[in-house]
Formats: C-alpha cells, sequence, structure tokens
C-alpha cells in the first residue's frame, strides 16, 4: 500500500511544484516536506519508541498536514490533489486506529 501512496505522493508534489509559481512554490515545498517529516515521525514513534499515545498525536497532525497537502495541491492542479485523496484517507484511517491501539494499551 506505502508504494503506491508514496508514488501518488511524489507525482502530486511534482505536479504542484510545477504548476506553482512565485511564493507559493516555497511554500508547498515546505508543507510537503513538513509532511514527510510527519509521516516518518509516526513510524519512529509507534515502532521504535514504542509510544502509541505520541504516535496517536503524530497521526492526527499527519492527517490534518495530508489534507492541508491535498487542498494546496488542489489549488494549482486538480489531477495532483486528487491524486492526494488516497493518501488522505489513508493517514486519517490511521489515527483512527492509532488512537484506538492507544486506548486499548494504556500505560
Amino acid at each position: 500500500m506505502w508504494t503506491a501512496l508514496y508514488a501518488l505522493l511524489a507525482l502530486a508534489g511534482g505536479r504542484s511544484l510545477a504548476a506553482s509559481g512565485g511564493r507559493a512554490r516555497p511554500d508547498y515545498l515546505r508543507a510537503h516536506l513538513a509532511n514527510l517529516t510527519l509521516n516518518a515521525g509516526w513510524t519512529w514513534a509507534f515502532f521504535r519508541a514504542r509510544r502509541p499515545a505520541a504516535a496517536t498525536a503524530e497521526a492526527v497532525l499527519l492527517a490534518a498536514s495530508t489534507a492541508d497537502l491535498a487542498r494546496r495541491s488542489w489549488a494549482v492542479d486538480r489531477r495532483a490533489g486528487a491524486a492526494l485523496v488516497p493518501y488522505a484517507a489513508w493517514t486519517s484511517f490511521a489515527a483512527a486506529l492509532s488512537g484506538a491501539i492507544t486506548r486499548r494499551n494504556p500505560g
């Protein structure tokens, strides 16, 4: 699943950066890099640090970041925005799943 999602993320990023101009381009790039950082942060918090509550918070931020990235992409290239819909759905599911794991594993 992640291979397809990362391919769509790369496609959307490339198309959005190509279609962006002026101030929007560096802003989009920062949002894209922040999203990738949040993505890596969830993996670290959940698997490496074994802190499901921190991973849940990270996943919520990631889902919000992904929704923002999809919105930014849609504004400059509708296909790029549409390409991020599966990623947005997946990160929202990951946030809900992380929350459920946190609730079932207190302490």
